[in-house]
C-alpha cells in the first residue's frame, strides 16, 4: 500500500515536471515571435557655430637663431657665459687662445728679421743723403729718391711685424680692429647652446668649412611655428588665415597665431606629400616658450555662425539628397515620417540644416533601448 502512494506521488510530479517545461518552452517561443519595440532619443535642433579644421603638427622656433663662428682657429681659453643667459649684440662669450703653425710663425719671424737689417742699411744711407743735400753736395731728387726707399723701409718693417703678430696673437697691436681672439655675439637674445667646452679646438669658417659653431643666439622674443600640412588640405589654406596654437609641454595654454608661408613646393614624408607652413605666434610677456617645443596648429578651413544643427549622425544620405526622421508622435508609441533636408557645412559631429527644419521641429536620434512587450 505504502508503495503504491509513493508510486503515484512521483508519476504526479513528474507529470507536473513535464507540463511545466513545455508551458515554458511555448511561452519562450511566444515571447520570441512578438515584435521588437526600439525606443530613439528625441533630437531638437539648436542653433549654434560649425567650423571645419585641419590639424597640422610641428614645433616653436625663434625665427632668428644665428650660430656664433669664430673669426680665427685656435684653442677655447674661456667660456664667459652659460646656456641660457641672455646677451647684447657684441657682448664677449668667449676668448680664443691663438695657437700658430710652426712654418708659419718661423716665415713670419724670419720675415721681421730681414726687414729690420734692410731698414738699418737703407735708414743709414738716408741719413748720409740726408746731410750731404743740406750741405749741396747731391740734388733733391736724388735726396727725394733715398727718402722714399727708407719710408719703404719702415713700412716693410710695419708690415712684417704685424703679420707676425696676427700668426702668433689673432690680432695685429696696430690693427684698428676688435680682438678676432674674442669671440661676440652677432645680435641680441638667448644663449640656446654653447656646444663646445674651454680647452676644444676649434677652426674658423672659410670656403672649405663651416667652422665651428661657439654657440647658438636667438631672439626668444619673436617666435614662429613650423610645421606640415597634407596635400589634400593643402588647398584650403592660404597667408592670413588665424591660427590656435596647443603646446604639449605647457598643458592648458593655447596661442593665437597668423599664418604667414605656405611652401610652394611639397616633400614626401612617409610615403605622403607634406608642404610645410609657418606661422607668427602672439605670446604674451609672462609666458616662456622653449625653443623646440613640439606643439599642433588649429587651422579654421571654414565657418558658419549662428546656424540650425542637428548631430550628423541623425541624418540619412542618399545619392546627393538628405532626410531625417522627423518625430510625429512621441506617446503612447514613437512614431517617424522621413523628411527630406538640405544640409550644409559639417565639423564630424555637427552638421548645418539649411532648410527642412525649423527650433521646434524633432527629429529621432540614437536607439536607447529594444525590450520585447
Amino acid at each position: 500500500m505504502k508503495n503504491r502512494l509513493v508510486k503515484k506521488i512521483f508519476r504526479v510530479f513528474l507529470l507536473a515536471l513535464v507540463g511545466t517545461a513545455v508551458v515554458g518552452t511555448f511561452y519562450f517561443l511566444w515571447k520570441k515571435a512578438q515584435p521588437v519595440v526600439t525606443t530613439y532619443e528625441i533630437v531638437k535642433p539648436e542653433r549654434g557655430n560649425v567650423e571645419t579644421k585641419t590639424v597640422a603638427t610641428g614645433n616653436v622656433e625663434p625665427r632668428f637663431e644665428v650660430e656664433i663662428k669664430p673669426q680665427i682657429s685656435g684653442i677655447i681659453a674661456e667660456l664667459r657665459k652659460e646656456a641660457g643667459q641672455m646677451v647684447k649684440a657684441g657682448e664677449i662669450i668667449a676668448t680664443i687662445k691663438v695657437i700658430p703653425e710652426m712654418v708659419q710663425l718661423n716665415s713670419a719671424e724670419s720675415r721681421v728679421n730681414v726687414a729690420e737689417i734692410s731698414l738699418k742699411q737703407i735708414e743709414e744711407s738716408y741719413k748720409r743723403d740726408e746731410q750731404l743735400f743740406k750741405q749741396g753736395f747731391i740734388a733733391r731728387e736724388e735726396f727725394e729718391l733715398s727718402k722714399a726707399n727708407y719710408l719703404k723701409a719702415v713700412e716693410e718693417k710695419t708690415n712684417a711685424q704685424s703679420a707676425l703678430e696676427i700668426i702668433r696673437d689673432g690680432i695685429a697691436k696696430s690693427a684698428n680692429v676688435a680682438s678676432t681672439t674674442l669671440v661676440r655675439s652677432t645680435i641680441d637674445g638667448m644663449i640656446l647652446d654653447i656646444p663646445v667646452k674651454e680647452g676644444n679646438s676649434v677652426i674658423q669658417a672659410n670656403n672649405f668649412n663651416d667652422g665651428t659653431t661657439i654657440a647658438t643666439v636667438a631672439d626668444m622674443s619673436d617666435m614662429i611655428f613650423k610645421g606640415n600640412v597634407d596635400e589634400t588640405e593643402i588647398g584650403r589654406i592660404h597667408e592670413g588665415m588665424p591660427i590656435k596654437l596647443t603646446i604639449g609641454a605647457m598643458e592648458g595654454s593655447s596661442f593665437d597665431a597668423a599664418l604667414e608661408y605656405v611652401s610652394p613646393k611639397g616633400v614626401e614624408k612617409n610615403g605622403a606629400i607634406q608642404f610645410e607652413i609657418k606661422a607668427a605666434v602672439t605670446i604674451p610677456d609672462s609666458v616662456f616658450v622653449r625653443a623646440g617645443y613640439s606643439a599642433n596648429a588649429e587651422i579654421v578651413l571654414k565657418r558658419a555662425e549662428d546656424v540650425l544643427t542637428i548631430p550628423e549622425s541623425t541624418v540619412e544620405f542618399q545619392g546627393d539628397s538628405a532626410f531625417v526622421q522627423l518625430v510625429t508622435q512621441e506617446q503612447p508609441e514613437q512614431r517617424f515620417e522621413r523628411h527630406p533636408v538640405s544640409v550644409g557645412l559639417s565639423d564630424g559631429i555637427k552638421i548645418e540644416i539649411k532648410e527642412g527644419l525649423s527650433e521646434t521641429d524633432k527629429v529621432r536620434g540614437a536607439a536607447i533601448e529594444a525590450d520585447k512587450n
